[in-house]
């Protein structure tokens, strides 16, 4: 049917089944864009959606298209609205992210894979520390050093026994 329409479409002028299948990959992106900017995994969307790992890759990819109401669901368990797929499309250029922004998605993929929940507040803090010199007009690393705590008991070799 799809297919149908965009046939349709296109001997009226109106749209290319080219166009209508760069907005399936469109939205596919944006998906898989939020879905790594949660840090949550292909095989934990599909079950957010209730379809198989492959069916999923396959709307990141574009080559499926989404239901409406599959869309809607995804909306629902990305936090977004339906509106956001959608954003940038028909716009001239790609969305390209920033070196700035790259690094912003690679620290958090970082900070979401430390378990330890005392070691990420550790290192917030250390970001904090940071962030407050650089406002102060400060460039003291040994300050933002003594804010660190240490997440657990010191180890003093493999087998986990603490020093005497």
């Amino acid at each position: 049917m799809a297919t149908a329409t965009a046939t349709a479409l296109e001997n009226n002028g109106n749209l290319s089944r080219r166009r209508v299948q760069d907005a399936d990959r469109h939205v596919g992106t944006r998906l898989r864009e939020r879905r790594i900017m949660l840090g949550i995994t292909l095989q934990q969307l599909a079950e957010l959606i209730g379809v198989t790992h492959q069916q999923a890759y396959k709307y990141e990819k574009g080559v499926n298209r989404l239901a409406a109401g599959q869309l809607w669901r995804m909306a629902q368990g990305l936090e977004v609205e339906v509106d956001y797929f959608f954003a940038g499309l028909g716009s001239e250029q790609a969305f390209k992210p920033s070196g700035r922004q790259r690094l912003l998605l690679d620290l958090t993929r970082s900070f979401l894979a430390i378990p330890d929940p005392r070691r990420r507040a550790a290192l917030c803090d250390v970001a904090r520390a940071l962030a407050t010199l650089e406002r102060a007009g400060e460039d003291r690393h040994a300050a933002a050093a003594a804010v660190v705590v240490p997440a657990g008991p010191p180890v003093d070799d493999a087998d986990g026994a603490r020093p005497s």
